[in-house]
């Protein structure tokens, strides 16, 4: 009976352990990793935005003025603009990578496919982890409306401010990155920001959604917008 007895308490001692150290990963070590990730892959695009490697989204020009160049299309996987959101903290910023695949999402933030792109007419839609990876959007309930999401793209800055959210929904209700989504009180076609994550903090039977508006845009040249320096 003593062997049974101290057989049985090492055991849950080596599964508590066990526990404890998956703990330890899910919390601590996953984010450290993912923090690396996310400072190489803005570190990568920096690099190629300073040797010109990546072509710009164009943004809307003036009435009879010529059409601007086609941009290269996203690719897969890579990096292709940086957001940061002021509400979430001044040292917040995260890379935009093309695609929703859960191994791009540890990398960053990530473009769903599809959708449009960075400043254009339609909606373009970004997920991120709440929890886990970075814990990108950890704080998103704390979003409302009239906050600034800006991104660039190496060439330009691209001010979006939120009119919505966050709205809790399903995973299935992909209408919420329609080019003019739904619920979000938009009736027309314009130039949206749809932000993705899931709820509760914890889990992923729901969707947390917040919805913007294109504000406003200015080449890099001119300096940071005003949403980042309050």
């Amino acid at each position: 009976m003593r062997v049974i007895v101290r057989t049985f308490s090492e055991l849950c001692i080596t599964v508590g352990t066990v526990i404890v150290l998956f703990v330890v990963y899910v919390l601590f070590w996953t984010g450290v990793k993912a923090d690396r990730v996310m400072d190489h892959q803005i570190d990568q695009l920096q690099q190629e935005w300073a040797h010109g490697g990546v072509r710009p989204s164009p943004t809307p020009g003036a009435a009879g003025s010529p059409a601007p160049e086609p941009a290269a299309a996203y690719r897969s996987g890579r990096p292709f603009a940086i957001m940061y959101i002021p509400r979430l903290g001044f040292t917040w910023n995260k890379p935009v990578l093309e695609g929703t695949a859960t191994a791009t999402l540890k990398k960053g933030l990530g473009h769903y496919a599809g959708t449009a792109r960075l400043g254009q007419t339609g909606n373009f839609s970004v997920a991120g982890h709440r929890r886990t990876y970075g814990d990108p959007f950890k704080d998103f309930p704390q979003l409302r409306r009239g906050d600034a999401v800006v991104l660039t793209d190496g060439t330009t800055w691209f001010t979006y401010r939120i009119d919505k959210g966050p709205y809790k929904t399903v995973p299935t209700d992909v209408e919420v990155i329609a080019p003019v989504p739904r619920k979000s009180g938009y009736t027309r076609a314009g130039r949206y920001l749809t932000l993705t994550t899931c709820d509760p903090e914890w889990g992923h039977s729901h969707r947390l959604i917040v919805w913007a508006h294109l504000d406003s845009t200015q080449p890099v040249e001119a300096g940071e917008p005003e949403a980042l320096r309050r």
